[in-house]
Order: C-alpha cells, then structure tokens, then sequence
C-alpha cells in the first residue's frame, strides 16, 4: 500500500488538473468550438459559391457569369473581387488572427497559469497518459483550426495554396505556443508527444489539400454521456471530468471517440455511390480513472485502488456523412454543414476493444 503523500503525489502527476484545472486538451477543443464562431462570423459575409457558373457577389451586389471561363475550379480564390476588397479582407482576417490567437494566449497565462510557480523551461513525458486519447485530441484540434484558418485567409482572395499553407502552419505555431506556457509552468511542462500530435493534425489537412485540393479523409470528433455504475467511480469521474455536460464532454476521455472519415466518392469518382456517403474508423477508451493507473486518493483521503477496472482501447467502423458535399446555395447551411463536419454523425457501429470484445451498436456517437 502506497504512502498518502505518494499516492497524492502520484495522482497529480497523473491528472494535475485534478484540482480543477483544465487540461490541455481541454483547452484545444475549447479553442477550436470559438475557432467555428469566428468561421460563422465570417462566412456569413462570403459571396455564394455553388457547382453552376454563376457566381453571385454579395459584396459588390453584381452578378458575374463565369460560362467563358470554362468549367469551375475546385477553388475560388479571388474571382469577383477586387484588389481593393482583397486588402480590407486580408487585414480584418489578420486582425481577427492576432486579436483571437493573441488574446486567447493572454487569457490563458492569466486564468489558468498565473496561479502556478513559473519555472524555467521543463519537459513532462505524458505521451501513455490515457491510452493517448488525449494526444488524438491535439490532432484533431490542430487539424480543425487548420481548417477554419485556411477557409478565412482563402475568403480575402488569397490563393489557394498559401491560404492552406499559412491557415495550416499558423494553427500549428499556436498549438505550440500554448506549449511554452506548459513548459514554464511547474504543474506541467513541455510535452514533445503534445507537438508530434499537433504537427500530425496540421499535417493531414495540409497534406490532403496540396495533394488532393479536398479533404477526402475529414477527421471527426463524437462524444456519449457515459454512466459510471458505481458511487465511488462516479464520484472520482466528477473530480476528474466535472459534472456538466459540456465539461464531460470535453474532458472525460472515457466518453469519446475520434474518427477518420474517408469519402468514397471521392477515392471513386466513377461510381454511384453518393456524394456524401462516407465509411469512418473510430478510436476510443474505456476504464479510465488516472492518466497512467486506476489509483487515486478520495475526498476523504482514502486511498483508492481499483486496478481490477481494465484500461481498454476501442477501434470502431461506421458509416457517415461527409455535409459539405450536400449542395446548397445558402450560406447558414454551408456554414452549419461545415462546422457539423468536425463531428462524427450518429449511425450504426461496430467495436472491438483491446481484450477482444466484440460488440455492435444499432445507434453509436
């Protein structure tokens, strides 16, 4: 039987926001969900963009038909706008970039490290924490806020390609600069499992648009309440996850399920398969209560050993919905698909977890 103080000890290097701190995932997807108000902000001022050949400018309040320019380019970057608009665009767009990413790295030095010893640089080896459910989580927040950035530096008629390059690299450098923060705080520490997570997200988006110009393989995030049956486990995931939805949904790694959604269209274009007829892949966790062991000491300084619990990983197929390739020529719905693409939708699944379960779902997010 470990010591109370070891055990203390122990538990916060294992969850050091125990004491309700956030984690770092935590704050990614945070980031992320205000990344998409910025993106709905934004796109509601973006001229109509559909497969025809006309193209309707909101801007100028002109119509273009574009029929002598041949078929559509998969990208629109800069047709119909003027230089004039291109720079307004750029420098709201840049403005939105330094007051959102600035501002968001000001608030969280103040809220969430200012009340923690500054250190010098340090790093912390937290890659086998929560059978990297987290690290999963990094990716998925760098490769979405890839995604919102590109689509804003694209809408001020900045090339394609740069647009992806600089939305891409840009959420990246942010992601690492809230690293730093966690290297000079002595709760945490920089992580380097965190930073291969990250450039493992940006790295998917970018890579599909150059290669691609789409992204055929959109990378999704789905979450169930879980219930915990026992008091006790109950009770340590309400210190460890919190006790509202929003903040389970966030933070209980038990909960969720990432997912990396192909689109079968477009791997064969010739078929009749429909357009937004995806097949996905999924990866989970179960039996969770510690981010290296199921050890932990209770509100009233028990220690608490429930090693009995496995730690299991879940790997998941199911069909999706790929809701950008649902044609419409209204904006809140382009906006709304693109933002409910970030998540798996809700469908039959199939899983197989790491100590050989077999089991189907008739209905699984």
């Amino acid at each position: 039987m470990r010591s109370p103080a070891l055990l203390l000890s122990s538990s916060l290097a294992v969850y050091p926001e125990q004491s309700d701190r956030h984690n770092s995932s935590f704050r990614t997807k945070l980031v992320i969900l205000l990344s998409f108000g910025w993106c709905f902000a934004i796109a509601q001022r973006s001229p109509v963009i559909d497969t025809s050949r006309t193209v309707i400018i909101t801007d100028t309040s002109s119509i273009q038909t574009l029929a002598s320019l041949g078929p559509r380019p998969p990208h629109y970057s800069g047709i119909g706008i003027t230089p004039e608009i291109k720079n307004k665009r750029q420098w709201l767009i840049a403005g939105v970039h330094t007051v959102g990413y600035g501002g968001s790295l000001l608030l969280l030095n103040n809220a969430w490290y200012k009340g923690y010893e500054r250190t010098s640089f340090q790093t912390f080896n937290d890659s086998k924490e929560w059978q990297q459910m987290d690290k999963i989580g990094h990716a998925w927040g760098a490769y979405n806020a890839g995604k919102v950035s590109s689509a804003m530096w694209e809408w001020t008629g900045m090339p394609h390609k740069k647009a992806v390059i600089i939305g891409g690299i840009g959420s990246m450098a942010y992601l690492t600069a809230i690293e730093f923060l966690d290297a000079h705080s002595a709760k945490w520490g920089w992580s380097w499992s965190d930073i291969a997570a990250n450039i493992g997200g940006s790295g998917l988006f970018i890579g599909q648009e150059l290669l691609w110009k789409e992204q055929r393989v959109q990378f999704k995030f789905s979450f169930h309440k879980k219930r915990y049956d026992e008091p006790l486990l109950e009770q340590r995931a309400d210190n460890l996850f919190g006790k509202t939805w929003y903040e389970r949904m966030l933070k209980d790694y038990n909960a969720q399920t990432y997912w990396l959604s192909a689109n079968l269209k477009s791997f064969f274009p010739e078929s009749r398969l429909p357009a937004w007829l995806n097949v996905s892949v999924g990866y989970g966790a179960d039996g969770m209560y510690g981010g290296f062991e199921n050890i932990w000491i209770d509100d009233l300084g028990n220690d608490i050993d429930r090693s009995d619990i496995p730690r299991k990983r879940q790997f998941y197929v199911a069909p999706d919905i790929d809701f950008t390739k649902i044609r419409t020529n209204k904006k809140w719905l382009r906006t709304a698909f693109a933002f409910l693409n970030a998540f798996k939708c809700p469908a039959p699944a199939l899983m197989l977890d790491s100590k050989g379960k077999f089991k189907a779902y008739a209905l699984y997010f």
